[in-house]
């Protein structure tokens, strides 16, 4: 099954598949992986380094993983500012946060360039409160971001917020213009056009089988090896279950999702005219935004968690929470209570400890380099990604070489099956307390207690 962005992407375009590898090849930077990060490390390199020789490989076709199937919303870091500061101090939380919204008008800036029809709207993003518990939730953050001089939110009216949201439920809203949503799909296909076009050789259908470190390093395939100087590892969710010694610095859990048939007329009616991204001050939010063509796409994180950071069969099905999503988005719009439902999908999301992304060299020494951990929010952090690895793989000595992001993981989770029954038993505690939130009653003290766990470990920052 090929999620709904990345399926409509392909349907909408002429290019054949690149052929898988076969044989032996040579080059000077091999990447594994063709999503995001994978992509913009490599044009980013082609960049700066025109003359290099970079080979990229993908085991299905590029954009298969959570770069074609997340939610399209680019969102900055301003959200993640009290975890940044927590970790690496003050000075490099405000760095971090004015690069993440750079990053987002970035990604716009190349898709014009380049003539990527990505569906790139940069109207901004709406972080609301959807129960009277939820109410101030965003408060403190935006707070600090004023004191450092880097708060991009105002406070709406709450009728403001109810029309631009299209949506009755919203209690109160902070609305920033440091936000886009895309076409996931058709972002990373557009990448991939452009890759080519710059001489990047790509194969797909190509999975690495083994990877043999050294002065050159030898990538392994079922029908050849790239021996490459230097060796970038874009796997994602992917990279716990290649390299065992990453299987307790990220928890698997899918982002569900749903996306209506065309209503282009009643979304126009509901306010919902632009490309605004909504977000709940849930633990694991609610998000949405409409499309081009008039479709109202809604998802959910935090659902079904992977044993042992495996990739589960559902992953690539139909969301086994179509019920909670259609209930979601009649609550939301009791005006598409009844509306057909023209795709639902989930895919794997790499929760790191912390909720940030980490990048290194593997085993802390020679040429080969990963990156990921984007915790279900890597449509604009990916594109800081391909700056760090691009950085990391030249050499350069600049703030993405120097950053504490660079370090690798930041944090470990128990081992299994702690891990896991633990995730279930916090997961299900949210449920409950967010549930009891919704209908006005108090949550029990021990639902309160278990929730805080996913907050100190990251999972209470928005986007």
């Amino acid at each position: 099954m090929r999620p709904f962005w990345l399926q409509q992407a392909l349907d909408q375009e002429e290019a054949a598949p690149c052929a898988p590898l076969a044989g032996d090849s040579r080059c000077d930077v091999c990447i594994v992986g063709g999503g995001y990060t994978g992509l913009w490390t490599a044009l980013m390199l082609k960049e700066q380094q025109p003359t290099l020789d970079i080979l990229l490989i993908e085991a299905d076709t590029c954009g298969a993983g959570a770069s074609g199937r997340n939610g399209g919303c680019a969102l900055s870091w301003s959200a993640k500012y009290f975890t940044l500061e927590r970790l690496f101090g003050v000075q490099e939380a405000v760095r971090l946060v004015r690069e993440s919204e750079q990053s987002i008008r970035a990604i716009g800036d190349y898709c014009t360039a380049h003539g990527i029809d990505a569906d790139y709207r940069l109207d901004g993003t709406l972080y609301t409160a959807t129960n009277s518990a939820q109410v101030g939730a965003t408060d403190r953050v935006i707070a600090a971001l004023e004191r450092q001089g880097v708060n991009s939110f105002q406070r709406l009216p709450l009728a403001q917020v109810q029309r631009l949201a299209g949506s009755h439920k919203h209690l109160e809203g902070w609305f920033s213009p440091a936000a886009a949503t895309v076409q996931p799909g058709k972002l990373v296909r557009g990448l991939r056009r452009v890759a080519l076009q710059r001489g990047i050789r790509i194969h797909e259908q190509t999975a690495m089988t083994g990877l043999q470190q050294g002065r050159q390093s030898q990538v392994q395939t079922a029908h050849g090896t790239v021996h490459a100087d230097r060796v970038v590892l874009a796997l994602n969710a992917w990279m716990a279950r290649a390299f065992p010694q990453f299987e307790r610095s990220v928890a698997i859990v899918s982002s569900d999702m749903i996306i209506t048939e065309p209503y282009p007329q009643l979304l126009e009616q509901m306010g919902l005219s632009t490309g605004i991204s909504v977000l709940d001050s849930r633990i694991f939010v609610h998000y949405y935004h409409n499309t081009p063509d008039g479709r109202l796409m809604l998802g959910k994180g935090g659902n079904t968690f992977a044993y042992g950071g495996k990739m589960l069969p559902v992953f690539d099905q139909p969301s086994p929470y179509e019920p909670l999503l259609r209930r979601s988005l009649g609550e939301f719009f009791p005006a598409l209570a009844d509306a057909r439902i023209a795709a639902t999908w989930n895919g794997p999301s790499d929760r790191s400890v912390t909720g940030l992304p980490f990048f290194g060299r593997l085993q802390g020494e020679g040429q080969v380099f990963y990156g990921f951990g984007y915790s279900g929010s890597g449509v604009g952090p990916c594109h800081m990604g391909g700056q760090i690895l691009s950085s990391l793989v030249l050499g350069l000595d600049n703030a993405w070489t120097r950053s504490p992001l660079v370090n690798g993981p930041l944090g470990y989770f128990p081992p299994e099956p702690i891990r896991y029954l633990g995730s279930l038993m916090v997961r299900n505690a949210i449920r409950r307390k967010e549930q009891a939130e919704d209908h006005g009653r108090r949550p029990r003290r021990l639902d309160v207690h278990l929730a805080r766990f996913a907050a100190a470990a990251g999972k209470a920052d928005k986007g």
